[in-house]
Order: structure tokens, then C-alpha cells, then sequence
């Protein structure tokens, strides 16, 4: 079996997406990646016609992954209190201290189309599911969408601490915080 058959194109996704959380865009470069995944540039023309057709299908794998597709489990959790404590405890169980985040390696290429296309699409999967959750807790609409931003901000605002904290509390004290906090109010 020859080194391109044994990558798959997820496979170089998936690299281009590390790198991407630990240097945004700029990172993505197909002779590091190949160095890093233990094969020659070979392996990556098998897969992708250049940098770009790469950084776009990377991009489209995340926005799958932590868009709709991600977030199925806990759309499929009946009872919104508990599909909210569920989703807050997971995310912020998964926020690690000094670690590289994808969200926000992009941030510094938000003008670039790609980017804003897998940003929207990830922003408003989550946002969709925040504000459906909301609303079955018994917020009216506005409230709801609002309340939505705010939990969705207060979780984005962690994954960025994270990468300068190293002495934040454990994720299981945080994410009783945050439980207790966004669900603390349902009308």
C-alpha cells in the first residue's frame, strides 16, 4: 500500500485544522503538514489540487463538526434542561488550558470568505440550538435568542481564556458555574 492510499483526504483535513488552531490560515502549509503526518507532498496531490482546495475542505470539515452535525447529540436530548446542563458541561469540560482553539485561530482571518462562511455556519448552529433550548424552557422569542448570545459569548469568552490561563479552575467547577448560571432563570 503506497503512503497516498494510506492518508486519507479527512486525514490532511484534519492536519490542516490542527495547524490552523495553533497559527490561523498562514499555518496551513503542505510540506510541514506532510513532515507532520510522516509522508511526502505526494500523499497530499493525491488528495487536493493545491493549499487552497485543502483550507477549504478543512474548513468544511470543522463547520460540519462543530456546526449541526456536532451538536445532533444534544438536539436530540428531549428535555432542555438537561440538553442545555449537557451542553455547557461538555463544552467547558473541553476547554483546556492553554490550548489552541480553531474558533479562534479564524477570528484572525474573519475577512477571508471561507472563513465567514464556516464561522456563520458554526455561530448559527449553536446559536439555533441555544435559542430552541431557551424557548422550551419557557423564554419568549426575544428573550430566548437573546439569553442564547449571552450563554454562546460567556462559552467563547472561556475558550479564549483558556489560551492565556493556565491557573483556570477545573472544568468541572466551571461547568457548575456555568449550569448554574444559564439555567439558573427560565422566565
Amino acid at each position: 500500500m503506497s503512503e497516498a492510499t494510506r492518508l486519507s483526504a479527512g486525514d490532511w483535513a484534519r492536519a490542516a485544522l490542527k495547524a490552523i488552531a495553533e497559527g490561523g490560515l498562514a499555518a496551513v502549509a503542505v510540506e510541514p503538514l506532510a513532515r507532520t503526518l510522516g509522508v511526502t507532498k505526494g500523499s497530499f496531490y493525491a488528495h487536493y489540487r493545491n493549499r487552497d482546495e485543502l483550507i477549504t475542505a478543512a474548513l468544511s470539515e470543522w463547520g460540519r463538526s462543530h456546526g449541526e452535525a456536532g451538536l445532533a447529540r444534544f438536539a436530540a436530548i428531549e428535555d432542555p434542561a438537561q440538553r442545555l446542563r449537557e451542553l455547557l458541561t461538555v463544552v467547558v469540560q473541553a476547554v483546556q488550558p492553554l490550548a489552541p482553539s480553531v474558533h479562534l485561530s479564524l477570528l484572525g482571518d474573519r475577512n477571508d470568505p471561507r472563513v465567514k462562511e464556516a464561522i456563520g455556519q458554526v455561530n448559527r448552529a449553536r446559536l439555533d440550538l441555544l435559542t430552541r433550548t431557551y424557548r422550551e424552557l419557557g423564554l419568549a422569542p426575544d428573550r430566548a435568542a437573546s439569553r442564547a448570545r449571552v450563554a454562546y459569548a460567556a462559552i467563547l469568552g472561556l475558550l479564549h481564556l483558556a489560551q492565556t490561563d493556565p491557573d483556570a479552575p477545573e472544568p468541572a467547577v466551571l461547568a457548575d458555574e456555568a449550569a448554574a448560571i444559564f439555567l439558573a432563570s427560565r422566565v
